[in-house]
């Protein structure tokens, strides 16, 4: 009975990451079809994160206190995790963003470290964009980050 507990989750998971995902895309005007894909002018400027949500995990909503924030200029990124700074390139296809293929932070120990490498995972590598009104997702294998302006 054990060993189908994690089955039944990753199950539950998916469905509603799906769900989310069907309706986020059902809001968004960039992913409706015949609409184009947000551009790299749509996403400039800068992110606060909401929250991150691993694959197979809960929402997870930002530590308090902490600022996780997240910059598009000039084709660059910069990331703000909490006491630590993430900076490196991006790319936007359509509506996949790929963030790097490395990103440089620097390490010092904040308080919340085990949530910043879950943002920083999540962020890293080739993730599908949804825009609607001032909210940014970005979603992938890994998960789901989502920002607001």
């Amino acid at each position: 009975m054990k060993s189908s507990h994690p089955a039944v989750l990753l199950v539950v998971m998916m469905s509603l990451v799906v769900g989310c995902a069907e309706r986020a895309s059902q809001a968004s005007p960039s992913s409706v079809a015949g609409s184009p894909a947000p551009t790299a002018d749509q996403i400039s400027g800068t992110w606060t994160l909401v929250s991150i949500q691993p694959a197979g995990q809960a929402d997870q909503a930002a530590p308090p206190g902490a600022s996780y924030t997240l910059t598009f200029a000039d084709g660059r990124l910069s990331t703000r995790v909490d006491c630590n700074m993430c900076s490196g390139t991006f790319t936007l296809s359509d509506q996949t963003l790929t963030a790097g293929p490395t990103l440089a932070c620097t390490r010092a120990a904040c308080p919340t470290m085990a949530f910043e490498s879950g943002y920083t995972s999540l962020l890293s590598g080739e993730s599908t964009v949804t825009l609607s009104d001032n909210v940014l997702a970005l979603s992938s294998a890994r998960g789901v980050l989502r920002f607001m302006r």
